[in-house]
C-alpha cells in the first residue's frame, strides 16, 4: 500500500509539474504575441507620423504638374531639383536662413541666461513676496499670445524696434516657461554645495556661474531645444513686426514664396519647408539627449 501511495504521489507531482510547464509556455507565448503586436503598433505609428515628412521631402523633388496629380504620386516618377534652383536663384533664401538662425539663436541664448537667473532666484532664494510673484508669473503662461499682440506692437513701434533684430528677438525672450522649468529643477541641486561655496568666500555670481549653471545642464539643454524650436517656427509675431522682405524669417518667407507665383506651386512651397526643416532637425539630433532628459525635469525630487 505504501508503494502504491508513493507511486500515486509521484504521478500527481509529475502531472502538476507538466501543467505548470504548460502554463509557463502559454504565458511566454502570450507575452511573445503581445510583444510582436506592440512592435507592429509602434512601427505603424512611426510610419504614420513620419509620412508628412516623407511627403514634404518627396514633394520638393516633384515638378508643378506632378504635385497636383490625382491620385497623387507616392514616389516621384521624374525627380527634379528645379524647385531648389528656383528657390535659391529667385529669392534671398540664404538671407532668410541667416535671419532665422540669428533670431532663434539669440532668443535661445538670452532665454537661457534670464531663465537660469530667475529660476535660481525662485528655487534657492528667500525674499518677500516670492510666492505671490511666482504665481503671477505662472498665470501669464495661461494668457494667449494674441491678447498681447497689439500692446506689444505699439510698444515696439514707440521704441523704434520695427524691422529690427531686437524687435524680433526680445518679445520671445520674456516668457515665464523657461523660468518655471529651471525653478522646477533647482531642488535637485543640494543646498549644501551652495552653503559650502559661501563658506569658501564665493560671491553670488561665482555660485551662479560655477555651481548652478554646470549642474543645470540637463534642464538648460532641454529648455534650449524647446526655445530654439519655438523661436524658429514663430510665425505670427514675425509677420507683424517685419515688413521688409530681406528681414523675413523662413516660416514667414515660405508663405511669400507661394504668393509670388501665379499658381499654387506646391513643389516650391515644400522645397522651402524642407529647407527650413533641416537646421531644426540637425539641432535636435545633436541635443536629443538633453531633450529626453528634459521630459523628466522636476519629476523626481531629491
Amino acid at each position: 500500500m505504501a508503494a502504491v501511495q508513493t507511486n500515486v504521489e509521484r504521478n500527481t507531482g509529475a502531472v502538476g509539474r507538466a501543467r505548470s510547464l504548460q502554463a509557463i509556455a502559454r504565458e511566454r507565448a502570450a507575452l511573445g504575441a503581445l510583444r510582436i503586436i506592440g512592435l507592429i503598433f509602434v512601427f505603424a505609428t512611426a510610419v504614420l507620423f513620419l509620412f508628412p515628412l516623407y511627403w514634404m521631402i518627396t514633394g520638393s523633388l516633384k515638378g508643378p504638374i506632378s504635385t497636383l496629380k490625382v491620385p497623387p504620386e507616392l514616389f516621384p516618377t521624374a525627380p527634379t531639383l528645379l524647385n531648389y534652383q528656383q528657390l535659391f536663384s529667385r529669392f534671398p533664401a540664404w538671407r532668410w536662413m541667416f535671419n532665422s538662425c540669428l533670431v532663434a539663436g539669440g532668443t535661445t541664448l538670452l532665454t537661457l541666461l534670464f531663465a537660469s537667473m530667475s529660476g535660481y532666484a525662485f528655487g534657492k532664494k528667500q525674499f518677500l513676496g516670492k510666492r505671490v510673484l511666482f504665481v503671477i508669473l505662472l498665470s501669464t503662461m495661461m494668457m494667449p499670445q494674441q491678447v498681447i499682440l497689439i500692446p506689444l506692437f505699439l510698444q515696439m513701434k514707440r521704441l523704434g524696434l520695427m524691422n529690427s533684430y531686437p524687435g524680433m528677438i526680445l518679445p520671445l525672450v520674456a516668457w515665464p516657461f523657461g523660468m518655471f522649468l529651471i525653478r522646477q529643477f533647482m531642488p535637485s541641486i543640494p543646498n549644501e554645495l551652495i552653503d559650502a561655496a559661501r563658506i569658501d568666500g564665493a560671491t553670488e555670481i561665482g555660485i551662479y556661474s560655477r555651481i548652478i549653471l554646470p549642474l543645470s545642464k540637463p534642464a538648460l539643454g532641454a529648455l534650449g531645444i524647446f526655445t530654439f524650436m519655438q523661436a524658429w517656427n514663430d510665425y505670427l509675431w514675425q509677420l507683424i513686426i517685419i515688413n521688409d522682405s530681406r528681414m523675413l524669417t523662413l516660416p514667414v518667407a515660405i508663405s511669400t514664396v507661394t504668393r509670388a507665383e501665379n499658381f499654387a506651386n506646391l513643389g516650391l512651397m515644400m522645397t522651402g519647408a524642407t529647407f527650413a526643416f533641416v537646421p531644426m532637425f540637425v539641432i535636435f539630433m545633436i541635443f536629443q539627449d538633453y531633450f529626453v532628459k528634459g521630459l523628466t525635469v522636476g519629476a523626481v525630487k531629491g
